[in-house]
């Protein structure tokens, strides 16, 4: 990770750490105190923007909460083009979950768009909590759960749907977007140009 991680607490850590207890609790039913004893095995993290969160030919060896900003995942197509793959916006787990449970290494970056910081915790730590706090299983599972629906939807919708299609439900599901990430990464995450997207954009605007 060496300098694309700024480890520091702050004066606001533990409104952070106060985020990740109500998220947790969100997701499953669990005492304060288990919330208090999980959060407390985070550490604090802060991304400035267009630093990595993870890079691509590493291990993703961490767990993370996004407190505040918004991250894309991309990965290089055979022409060493970026493809983004992903996008997170506050409040959200963000981890490559292929190389952080595989032990392998990561084909994906992981990119802060905008300043951002959150609560991370490494596999060893996270193992450690799942085996110690049986409830807590049940959160990993539930943000597995999450993300493989979120994956399976998208490859379906890039098959079934048209492109105008995926880009209202994309809108309809991440409203905020277009303040955070260029044209060029929304496309590509649609699978269409942004020659396309522009064209969709006008055509929705004068429907």
């Amino acid at each position: 990770m060496g300098r694309l991680f700024y480890l520091r607490w702050r004066m606001n850590a533990t409104s952070n750490k106060e985020k990740l207890q109500r998220f947790i609790q969100q997701h499953i039913s669990i005492t304060n105190e288990a919330a208090d004893q999980i959060a407390a095995e985070f550490e604090e993290i802060v991304i400035p923007k267009h630093d990595l969160f993870l890079r691509a030919g590493s291990y993703a060896n961490h767990y993370m909460f996004l407190c505040d900003g918004f991250l894309r995942a991309y990965t290089l197509d055979q022409e060493g083009s970026p493809v983004t793959t992903g996008f997170y916006q506050s409040p959200t787990v963000v981890f490559e979950v292929y190389s952080f449970f595989n032990r392998t290494i990561s084909t994906e970056n992981i990119e802060a768009l905008v300043d951002s910081e959150g609560l991370i915790i490494t596999y060893d730590k996270l193992n450690h909590l799942f085996h110690s706090l049986p409830g807590f299983r049940d959160f990993g599972r539930s943000m597995l759960v999450r993300g493989f629906v979120n994956l399976k939807y998208r490859m379906l919708s890039m098959i079934n749907e048209t492109a105008e299609e995926r880009y209202n439900n994309l809108i309809r599901n991440n409203p905020d977007i277009f303040q955070f990430a260029p044209l060029k990464d929304i496309a590509s995450y649609l699978g269409i140009t942004d020659t396309s997207l522009s064209r969709i954009r006008k055509n929705i605007v004068h429907k």
